[in-house]
């Protein structure tokens, strides 16, 4: 299988290499209704956080707040049929990422076609610009893939890493 990729890097730190051995995760996707997505970081982070243990990072934990904004944009994606990080009238990653409430410096990996959580985490690992967002600076993460049956039920994955000032801190 074919997977398209594309990158953009927005405000990033590391540049190490890594080789990925030994880590097992997730299932394959659940249906997801059409129009909809599903927040995936749970899955997520066991194999997110063990490469960045792997390199000296660390650990990541589950942010709500980029978890909906990683829920925003793969829905966005599936409703346009098309992987971008620019569609619509948020065609601004900061700008949609105040809109969200994300704290900054934030980063977004995006992916499609990738049937687990998984296959989407090793093709952003295999990926050089992808995994030095992962293995950047942040103390946040969400993952989210949403499909919509109108652009062909393609998944479309999209990560955001954040700095939340607290693990604790809640939306009022």
């Amino acid at each position: 299988m074919h997977y398209l990729l594309s990158r953009r890097l927005f405000l990033i730190g590391s540049g190490t290499t890594l080789l990925l051995s030994g880590c097992s995760v997730t299932s394959t996707l659940a249906p997801i209704e059409s129009g909809t997505s599903a927040d995936m970081t749970d899955a997520a982070l066991p194999m997110v956080n063990s490469v960045r243990r792997k390199q000296g990072k660390s650990s990541l934990f589950n942010d709500p707040v980029a978890a909906n904004a990683a829920k925003d944009h793969a829905i966005r994606m599936s409703r346009y049929g098309k992987m971008n990080h620019d569609l619509g009238k948020d065609k601004n990653f900061l700008g949609r990422m105040k809109r969200m409430e994300v704290p900054l410096p934030a980063a977004e990996n995006i992916a499609t076609g990738q049937d687990s959580t998984e296959e989407a985490l090793t093709a952003w690992i295999r990926s050089r610009h992808h995994l030095d967002n992962m293995l950047g600076s942040y103390t946040g993460v969400g993952v989210a893939v949403a499909k919509n049956t109108g652009t062909g039920d393609r998944p479309y994955w999209a990560m955001v890493l954040s700095n939340s000032p607290s693990r604790f801190s809640l939306r009022a």
